[in-house]
């Protein structure tokens, strides 16, 4: 075990950033209290990452367990920090006294292209279904109404989980996914496409590269190469069985409103674009012709942005970070929270992650930037006073009763073991692959068996 280094840090957040990031403060002999919003620790890779594959999710599982057993670890479920929330980022600081603060509690907010309708009924975020069919508890109940045929808006990896979830959980009729740019410029993978892939209508997508041949040659691109690739694993059986459902998509189209009849959706309107070189990649340039696609339901599945009632100075769809590169430690800067209002680095205050940069990545590169930058809060830490862990049990215990006087049930990582064993033996009883409780009173419930 590491030497103290009597410093204490407290990590916001726990899911890959946060904890793969705790072991390196741990490892420097700090101390860490990291608080989640959520009973379970695990964020992205909990709630995010598509239901069904559970020997990824249970291989990260195991790591985070080792990890969040290590004790100078002391993990604290179910706190919500913000603004109006169970307790501000300041009263955060006032009661634990730490040497540094560290945000890494993801991307929590909604980005929408702010265009005339995306209010209407029959318009959804894909972050909030991806935490609804992963069972996320304050998402798990609500009633999403997706009708017949929906437009995705976005042509990347969380659309393709968006379409899995319509495709074969709901079995919609039709999945349009939507696209600014052209079949080249997909940000989807390989290895997520293939849920979907069986189900694309080849006749409508062969009639949709014709339509759009002009454009895309015109650039250079090769659509005969483009269609081999995009259609290579259509052949293949879903291994999830058949559906009837049916995926097309809309290319060179950008969303400029939601056509809304009687307060719901009824189509999305998009204007036609070419594809202009800006620099070394390919945009999409409006040509003031419009379409409009019938639907029943639109989603945006175009990126997330952080929390801004968290109160932490924001600027689009992040955080505000030192813009001042620092001579010493080229890179830094990335990590430290700046305020504007002040002109100054907010001393001790750092985002990891997505907090960092929205929706960035999975879990290895959210790993990989959660170490990063506990490196650049270690490197802090040499040169802040050295006195700050003393006394962190007294002031713990006291945080935890001045939470439990707000009515707020703090969680422990005991309390997650339990809960874990408890989900394990009712996985047995059913005879399913995994079990998880999705309500908060189901696993609080669960936990005090």
């Amino acid at each position: 075990m590491s030497e103290s280094s009597n410093q204490l840090v407290v990590v916001v957040g726990a899911g890959p950033a946060g904890i793969y990031g705790v072991r390196k403060l741990s490892e420097a002999g700090h101390e860490v209290i990291i608080l989640n919003r959520d009973i379970k620790p695990g964020g992205l890779v909990e709630y995010g990452i598509y239901f069904n594959k559970h020997k990824l999710k249970e291989g990260v599982r195991k790591q985070f367990r080792q990890i969040l057993a290590d004790p100078k670890i002391h993990y604290v479920g179910h706190v919500k920090v913000g603004q109006q929330a169970d307790l501000t980022l300041d009263e955060l600081r006032d009661w634990l006294k730490p040497s540094a603060v560290v945000i890494a509690s993801g991307a929590q907010g909604t980005k929408a292209l702010g265009i005339p309708g995306d209010d209407a009924i029959g318009v959804y975020h894909a972050k909030d279904l991806v935490y609804h069919f992963n069972g996320l508890p304050a998402f798990t109940n609500r009633n999403y109404e997706m009708g017949d045929r929906v437009a995705i808006i976005g042509v990347g990896n969380v659309m393709v989980d968006i379409a899995h979830w319509l495709v074969h959980e709901k079995k919609v009729k039709e999945v349009i996914a939507v696209a600014r740019r052209g079949p080249a410029q997909r940000a989807y993978t390989d290895v997520e496409i293939q849920a979907v892939a069986a189900n694309f209508d080849l006749p409508a997508f062969d009639a949709e590269l014709e339509r759009v041949r002009p454009r895309l040659e015109a650039v250079g691109e090769d659509l005969e190469t483009i269609r081999k690739d995009l259609t290579k694993y259509c052949a293949a059986k879903s291994k999830e069985g058949e559906s009837p459902s049916k995926m097309y998509f809309r290319f060179l189209s950008s969303p400029t409103e939601v056509v809304v009849e009687n307060g719901r959706v009824k189509a999305l309107r998009v204007e036609d674009t070419q594809l202009v070189q800006r620099g070394e990649s390919l945009s999409a340039k409006g040509l003031g012709t419009f379409f409009d696609i019938e639907c029943d339901s639109v989603v945006f599945a175009i990126g997330d942005r952080v929390d801004e009632t968290l109160g932490i100075p924001c600027s689009g769809t992040e955080y505000v970070r030192n813009p001042n590169p620092d001579p010493e430690n080229p890179g830094d800067e990335a990590y430290q929270v700046f305020d504007p209002a002040t002109g100054k680095v907010c001393d001790g205050l750092f985002v990891i992650g997505w907090s960092r940069q929205a929706s960035d990545g999975v879990v290895g590169k959210a790993k990989q930037d959660g170490e990063r930058g506990m490196a650049v809060v270690n490197r802090y830490l040499t040169k802040a006073e050295a006195n700050t862990a003393t006394g962190w049990e007294e002031r713990l215990a006291k945080f935890r009763q001045l939470l439990t006087d707000r009515g707020v049930r703090t969680i422990d990582y005991a309390d997650v073991q339990k809960l874990e064993s408890v989900e394990r033996e009712k996985s047995q009883e059913l005879g399913v692959e995994f079990f998880k409780y999705k309500t908060d009173e189901d696993m609080l419930a669960a936990i005090d068996r």
